[in-house]
């Protein structure tokens, strides 16, 4: 479907060269990679840390993400790379194809464009053996670099910083003998459409506090299965911005490769409604 020969060619590389972290930690809970570089799931980030290192190691994470709705297509790609089990760094570059929107409206450019950086730290707990849940806090710095639609259509910003705190946990049998993940988090943010149209806007300049959330039932040690939920901003008078959602499928073959393939509901994008379809990530670990 896709993976543009450029991300193949360094996930291979990284891959074929890489020392591999310990074997300590369970198949899945590296989990995947989020469209904003953490490591979790598809649409929102989960307390767990990219790569599978614990104390003293390394683990990091390369991956590539595309979103197909009809009208528009979201490419991502980037890596984490966490130590200790402690802390992560993460960078994703997103690419939004405005596709039919920009034939129609004759805009200035056809592709919207984002870096993100990110820092995660884990503040405590565990997710299976503590009896507090894993909790996370994260930073996300934002640059929007083509700022020219944004602004035109009432974005206050190009660059913003934005925080989340998450927990997550993972119980054992805790599904009818299946093994059952949940994910809840908060996040402080005014990026719209993440940030790919810009931050703030004509209707409200200032922060808010979202929420996100997963559930996830592991089917067995390489298949998951799960639904993810993440409330958005909505800034912007010239169009709506619909909550997230999405039901997915992971496949975790071993704990080099993960493979995340969604149905994305994204709703209203930038005035297009029923925004729905694929998505596909996948993802190399070591």
């Amino acid at each position: 479907m896709f993976v543009a020969q450029m991300t193949g060619a360094v996930l291979f590389g990284m891959l074929t060269t890489a020392a591999f972290a310990g074997e300590g930690r369970l198949l899945v809970t590296g989990g995947a990679t989020s469209l904003e570089g953490a490591a979790g799931g598809g649409i929102t980030p989960w307390a767990m840390l990219s790569g599978y290192g614990e104390q003293g190691e390394w683990g990091a994470d390369v991956f590539a993400t595309r979103v197909e709705t009809g009208d528009y297509r979201l490419d991502v790609a980037g890596v984490a790379a966490a130590y200790g089990n402690r802390i992560e760094l993460s960078y994703a570059r997103q690419r939004l194809d405005l596709g039919n929107l920009a034939r129609d409206l004759s805009l200035p450019e056809n592709s919207l464009s984002q870096d993100v950086f990110g820092l995660k730290v884990r503040l405590f707990g565990d997710l299976i053996y503590d009896q507090l849940p894993q909790v996370s806090l994260g930073i996300q710095h934002k640059r929007q670099k083509d700022f020219l639609i944004p602004s035109l259509v009432g974005a206050q910003r190009s660059e913003d910083t934005e925080g989340y705190l998450t927990a997550s946990r993972l119980f054992l049998g805790g599904a009818f003998g299946y093994n059952l993940l949940l994910n809840g988090g908060v996040r402080y943010s005014r990026a719209n459409e993440l940030g790919l149209l810009g931050f703030g806007g004509d209707r409200r300049d200032r922060h808010s506090v979202l929420k996100e959330g997963s559930v996830a039932v592991l089917l067995n040690r390489y298949w998951a299965v799960g639904v993810e939920y993440r409330e958005k901003p909505d800034n912007l008078s010239f169009a709506g911005e619909s909550d997230w959602a999405d039901l997915f499928v992971g496949y975790f073959p071993n704990k080099h490769l993960a493979i995340v393939l969604a149905y994305a509901r994204l709703g209203e994008i930038a005035t297009l409604d029923n925004q729905n379809g694929a998505y596909l990530s996948v993802q190399g670990s070591f």
